[in-house]
């Protein structure tokens, strides 16, 4: 007797079994080996590229504002910022650890817009001169693709609950009512970024809507306008936040472990999607 050959579907389903226990073997080697944050008296958590996930930056802050060892916290900002509710989330992360700990504000290239947002909060803040920072707005943005599908001879049919349950979609224009209703969110979100600098900076709100219209500015002119502190790079931060935690002898640093296979954690999150429609503190080139 012939043996039966397993079938392609038996193959294919066993194909993705393996995957997915590849994955998640990666996932939970990154996670063990990311909960090892090592001794020191000042802890440096970084914020780079857009700002999407909020969970791990959160947990850094939480983590060390409960470690009594840890004396200061140096937030190192690289980000043209993203999306609202991540960064309103370590914003107010920064809050919390301001009122144990004594935080400061590294300015890489860039840490404008929602970078700013996270920013704002801190004790000082540090920038080089050419730091990219500012963009004190918010912007909402979707792609239409409605005159490709008539060329395409193609039809989209939505049943909604109502008039505007599909604002934002791809497969329209807006009309008037929603532009207006996504005018009217835009600017209620941009109230609270302004309030929020006002807040931290302990500057007049007035003072900071002069300010907030979306423009970038270098580090030097953040700086003349009271959004910057001080002039320098990470080390600089490190320093400043020593002094002010009052650490006599040289800081001992705990630095960031830099994340692995990054990738494969967010596809087993399902964090890899795109999204049509999203409002942003975020710097658009």
């Amino acid at each position: 007797m012939n043996e039966r050959r397993p079938s392609r579907l038996f193959r294919f389903l066993l194909l993705c079994l393996l995957l997915g226990i590849f994955v998640e073997l990666f996932v939970l080697i990154e996670f063990l080996a990311g909960k090892h944050h090592g001794h020191g008296n000042v802890a440096v958590v970084e914020i780079r590229e857009v700002i999407d996930d909020s969970f791990q930056t959160v947990q850094d802050l939480k983590d060390y504002t409960k470690d009594d060892e840890i004396k200061a916290i140096v937030l190192r900002v690289d980000s043209p910022g993203g999306a609202v509710g991540a960064s309103q989330e370590i914003h107010d992360a920064v809050v919390e650890a301001t009122k144990k700990k004594k935080v400061v504000v590294s300015m890489g290239d860039v840490a404008a817009s929602g970078g700013y947002y996270v920013s704002a909060p801190a004790h000082k803040i540090v920038a080089n001169p050419g730091t990219l920072t500012g963009s004190i707005g918010v912007i909402a943005h979707f792609f239409v693709v409605e005159d490709l599908l008539k060329k395409a001879f193609l039809r989209w049919e939505v049943i909604k609950s109502g008039s505007v349950k599909d604002l934002g979609s791809p497969l329209r224009s807006m009309t008037e009512k929603e532009r207006k209703l996504l005018q009217e969110m835009t600017d209620d979100i941009h109230s609270q970024f302004i309030q929020a600098v006002a807040e931290g900076r302990k500057m007049p709100v007035e003072k900071v809507r002069e300010l907030a219209d979306g423009r970038v500015m270098s580090g030097r002119q953040a700086k003349e306008a009271g959004l910057v502190d001080e002039f320098g790079g990470l080390e600089k931060a490190i320093e400043i936040a020593a002094k002010l935690a009052q650490i006599k002898d040289e800081p001992e640093v705990i630095y960031p472990e830099r994340e692995r296979f990054g990738w494969i954690r967010r596809l087993a999150e399902g964090k890899l999607e795109t999204k049509s429609f999203r409002v942003d503190y975020r710097l658009f080139p």
